[in-house]
This record gives structure tokens, sequence and C-alpha cells, in this order.
């Protein structure tokens, strides 16, 4: 049952309160926590409420000495306690959930817009996360530090993910050749956007692309792949090419194992108007325009899969908890519960509803937490 294993998963958390000190036990207050956030619960006073609501239910499996918690207490606990080893317990229970993870996984950073606190000087927390497209799983989070960004967050979200045999693809900001060279030492590919940060490698990728249209991609080892997408007033036809890396490309040589330019061409019509943009990458896969078409495309779904449900499903853009940690916990516990609500497959509803549905039925949450 997957509901013990997120309890022994949630045991390996170091309590961050004073031992003889405490009236609950940490495994309660997080198991509440999570349940009562996939049920729709979005600060500490809601997530007591529902504790006490649901008390006999809980007593089932937690032990909970003395009763439900207080909001304080929820909030307290979160406050404090260490965000690292928090998001260690998450990618170690997603690995024991999650099974063979293959295909992409894309690498994107989201803010969370009023984790601010203008009065401390603090910024809003940006949490830059790893999402398996086939899995349709969180697979681990890193926030960004204070005056950084997610160059130094990206290596360490890595280190803690089994990348073996997957694509990682990465948006700009990402494309770095020591971030590259990571994924190749882990066993992994790369597919990574290019613009202005790698300057001189964009500016020459580009002039390949120009001269190999020039000549009609004669004498080049390039593939092509093409899709066409109709709605009722917007077309969109993307095209694919791919090109064998060019050893004559000097500043390709700094980068390792890279395999395979692609650049995309996005033609939009919407109410008669057309517009066309290219789009630029580098990647270790093979050159393959099918599989870079794909990747690309898979790559930007994780705004529909992940960040719009976080938004429009949890809410996350309008939550006020910011103090201590508890923000950054916070954001790892909707992650949880989104990856429990997409793994759960027996009724055809989105995850709004599945939030209702759970927090109205207590068979329907057990199925939840369980995966079956």
């Amino acid at each position: 049952m997957q509901t013990q294993s997120l309890i022994k998963h949630i045991s390996t958390i170091p309590d961050p309160r004073i031992e003889g000190k405490c009236s609950h036990k940490l495994v309660d207050i997080i198991a509440i926590s999570i349940c009562a956030i996939i049920c729709g619960a979005e600060d500490w006073n809601s997530i007591e409420e529902f504790g006490q609501t649901k008390q006999s239910w809980f007593e089932s499996f937690l032990e909970l000495p003395h009763g439900i918690p207080s909001h304080d207490t929820f909030r307290r606990l979160f406050f404090m306690l260490s965000p690292e080893a928090f998001e260690r317990f998450f990618t170690e229970w997603v690995r024991d959930i999650a099974g063979l993870v293959q295909g992409v996984i894309a690498i994107d950073g989201k803010t969370l817009r009023r984790s601010h606190d203008r009065r401390l000087g603090k910024k809003a927390i940006h949490m830059v996360s790893a999402w398996s497209v086939e899995n349709q799983l969180v697979l681990g989070q890193v926030k960004t530090e204070e005056k950084s960004n997610e160059i130094t967050a990206i290596p360490k979200l890595l280190n803690m993910l089994a990348i073996k045999g997957c694509i990682i693809t990465l948006d700009a900001m990402g494309c770095q050749r020591s971030i590259a060279q990571q994924i190749i030492d882990q066993e992994g590919d790369y597919l990574m956007a290019l613009k202005g940060n790698q300057e001189k490698l964009s500016k020459a990728v580009e002039a390949l692309f120009d001269q190999a249209d020039t000549n009609g991609f004669e004498g080049c080892d390039f593939s092509y792949h093409e899709t066409k997408e109709v709605s009722r007033d917007r077309t969109e036809i993307r095209r694919h090419w791919t090109l064998s890396c060019d050893e004559t490309l000097e500043e390709a040589k700094k980068w390792a194992s890279l395999n395979t330019l692609g650049r995309v061409e996005s033609e939009r019509t919407v109410k008669g108007k057309t517009t066309i943009e290219h789009r630029y990458y580098i990647s270790s896969i093979e050159n393959n325009a099918e599989l870079f078409g794909r990747s690309v495309r898979q790559h930007w779904g994780v705004e529909n899969s992940l960040h719009w449900q976080l938004d429009v499903s949890f809410r996350e853009d309008e939550s006020r908890i910011r103090k201590g940690y508890s923000a950054q916990n916070f954001a790892v516990m909707r992650h949880m519960a989104l990856n429990l609500l997409k793994q759960e497959k027996s009724l055809k509803l989105g995850v709004k509803n599945k939030r209702l549905r759970a927090g109205w039925d207590e068979e329907y949450l057990k199925i939840v937490l369980n995966g079956t």
C-alpha cells in the first residue's frame, strides 16, 4: 500500500523540534497536511479544520496521541523543517512509486508570486522542477538561492535524479556546458534551447541553417519532420530540421557529446494573420527530426501539465504562505498532491474535481493515497 510507503518515507525526515517537548508526532502532522492539500486545503487553518473533520478516519492509520494538531502547530513545524531534507524525502518517495522513468524529463522553473515579503526584503521563491512527461510525475524540485538563478539550482536537482536513458530538456537559461557535461556523466541525453546567453554558438548554428537553406540542404546530413494543428480560428504548422553537428563548428567542440543541431519553424495563422518564428537547439540525441520535434513539444507541455495545474487547480500564485521555510515546504506538498492525483486513473476527472471528490469521499481519498 502506498499509504504505508508514504508513512515509511515521512519517518526518515529529521524532526527539527526539541525532543521530549512535542505533543504531536512529525509523521502525523505531515501526513494530515498532505491529505488536506489533496482535498483542497490551502493554508494552515484549513489543514487543521480538515483534520478535525476527518479525525476518526485519520485514527485508522495514524497514532494521533493528542488528537489533531492546531493550525499553529502545522505552521511552526513547516516554518522550521529543513527544505533540503523534505526534498530528499520527496525524491525517495517518488522513486518508490514511479517505477521505470524514461523518455523526456523537462526541467523548468516557476516563481511562487505571493511568497515575497517586502517588509523583510524577501524576494518571491523560485522553484526549479523536473517533470517526467511519460510518467506524469514531478520527480524533484529545488529552490534557487537568493541572488542566484536556475543555473546553480539545476545541477543540484540533477544530482537528486536517476536520468539514465532519459532526454533532459531545458530552456535557454539551462544551456550551459557544465550542465550538459553533468547530464552526459549521469548517462542521460540533453536537448537545450539556444539564445543570447550562448551568443557565439547561437549565431554559428543559425548561420549553418541559413547556409543549408541557401543550398537546399544539398550535401547535408539532415532530417526533417512537419506537424500541423488546426482549430476553429487557428492553424499552426511546425517544421523541424536537425543537422548532424559539423566538425568544423569550433564552438560545438566545447560541449560534451554534442551530436545534433535543431531548428523549429512555427508558422501560426490566427484569424487570418500569419506569423513565423524560428527557435534553435543543441542536443546529444540522434539526428532524428521527429524525435527532436516531439521532445521540444513535450518540454513546453510542462506548462499545461504542471505549472497550469499548480496555478489553476491549487491556486499556488495566490498563496500568502511565506514565513521561514513554509512556502518552499508547502510547494513540495502541492507537488506530492499533484503526483498522487495524476496517478489515480479510475475516475475520468480533472485534477480540480478529483480534489473535490477526495474531500467528500474517504474511500476515494484512500484510492488516491494508495494509487489503486
